[in-house]
């Protein structure tokens, strides 16, 4: 059985679904409308254990999912959702140990979904020209512990990228048809490269792009998620989901037949 330690991250859940992420010390409160809880209640106890505020409501400790993380974090830019970001790292092949970099660092949503995947001997690489949005990025990952995973790029895409043979990256950007060169600099030949656009006309101009630089294997998706009442004797859907959030594009980078290096060739 795991239990709870001071400084570890933990959501407090009350009976209403109202969560709070709290950092574990001693001697300190959490004060809600639905009462006080102290630090020092919470810790060394079953994760997963009921508690109740001073005012009897009744709450739980649960240890924060990724996908807890995300949906809460503060943003000032509209963030990639979890129901993409997990088809994301699916179809780059994000794991342990790698390095990816990411261009659009926005609030650090996807940063952190990053940052958590590639573990503590995997780097994130992330491009952004707007300072105060990596500003933001950064205190997001301090909150959950991260931020020493990710190595933040003050600076426009359109000069290059300072990293090459790269295994993965991701363009969360307006107009992501006009950085494919910069992007084949950076991505090694077996390489994985991904986008998230809002509208079609982003998606068919970077498409065409993609093919002048010698990408192929490319995908178009978008991804529907929809919730249910859980509910036992009334199952049905929720009675909102999010639809669409952006559209996906992936593709590999490839060797055209004239481009093969040929080590056999007789040298006159």
């Amino acid at each position: 059985m795991k239990y709870t330690q001071s400084g570890d991250l933990v959501m407090v859940v009350s009976h209403d679904q109202k969560r709070y992420f709290i950092r574990l010390e001693s001697e300190r409160e959490l004060q809600t409308h639905r009462g006080v809880i102290l630090h020092d209640d919470l810790i060394g106890i079953p994760w997963g254990s009921e508690i109740r505020s001073h005012l009897g409501i009744n709450h739980y400790i649960i240890e924060p999912s990724l996908r807890d993380l995300l949906l809460h974090i503060r943003r000032r830019s509209q963030i990639v959702f979890p129901k993409d970001i997990g088809y994301i790292l699916l179809r780059l092949s994000a794991g342990p140990g790698q390095t990816i970099i990411e261009a659009g660092t926005g609030s650090g949503a996807l940063t952190t979904a990053f940052a958590w995947i590639v573990g503590q001997e995997g780097k994130v690489i992330s491009y952004d020209r707007r300072e105060d949005l990596q500003k933001l990025a950064r205190q997001n990952l301090q909150r959950v512990g991260l931020e020493d995973r990710v190595e933040f790029r003050l600076c426009d895409i359109s000069e290059g990228f300072e990293e090459k043979d790269i295994e993965a990256l991701f363009l969360d950007l307006p107009s992501p048809h006009l950085f494919l060169s910069q992007v084949r600099g950076a991505l090694s030949n077996s390489g994985r490269f991904g986008a998230i656009l809002p509208t079609t006309n982003q998606v068919s101009a970077l498409i065409e792009s993609l093919k002048k630089h010698d990408f192929d294997l490319i995908d178009v998706c978008e991804i529907y998620l929809r919730f249910y009442k859980p509910v036992a004797e009334r199952l049905r859907p929720t009675d909102r989901m999010v639809a669409h959030t952006g559209y996906l594009v992936f593709a590999r980078p490839v060797l055209p037949l004239a481009d093969h290096p040929n080590d056999n060739q007789d040298v006159a």
